[in-house]
């Protein structure tokens, strides 16, 4: 773990390459020694059905939110999170210079005792 999902209104698909940010989150988190590269996930979920603001449809958002099993220091986790809204933040810049779009982030841990986990992923990682 850490999953991450990019939650975004449908009207921003035509300004910003979902596929693209995910790539790029996935590229930064790997660089973030605390956050183990086989357990990385990010994915993109559009919605539909969405208000913003004063309801002007030209409103946009992009909402990310990761998932990572509880037992890093706050610290770790503030510094993960500021690395990872900045670059996310960088990637959608020139988005924002453009448009009307809101980027929310959120880092959350979860209770290792309540989330099993189990995968073959590592299996078939290639040696370092």
């Amino acid at each position: 773990m850490p999953h991450f999902t990019v939650e975004y209104s449908a009207n921003i698909e035509t300004s910003v390459d979902m596929a693209q940010l995910c790539e790029h989150i996935r590229a930064t988190a790997v660089e973030i020694d605390v956050l183990p590269m086989p357990g990385i996930r990010v994915r993109a979920i559009k919605v539909d059905h969405y208000a913003i603001a004063d309801g002007n449809l030209n409103h946009a958002y992009i909402d990310v939110s990761v998932r990572l099993r509880g037992g890093r220091a706050m610290d770790v986790r503030k510094a993960a999170t500021q690395t990872l809204f900045a670059a996310i933040k960088t990637f959608l810049e020139p988005v924002m210079a453009k448009r009307s779009l809101a980027l929310s982030f959120e880092m959350r841990d979860i209770d290792p005792e309540l989330s099993p986990k189990c995968g073959s992923i590592r299996d078939y990682l290639p040696e370092h």
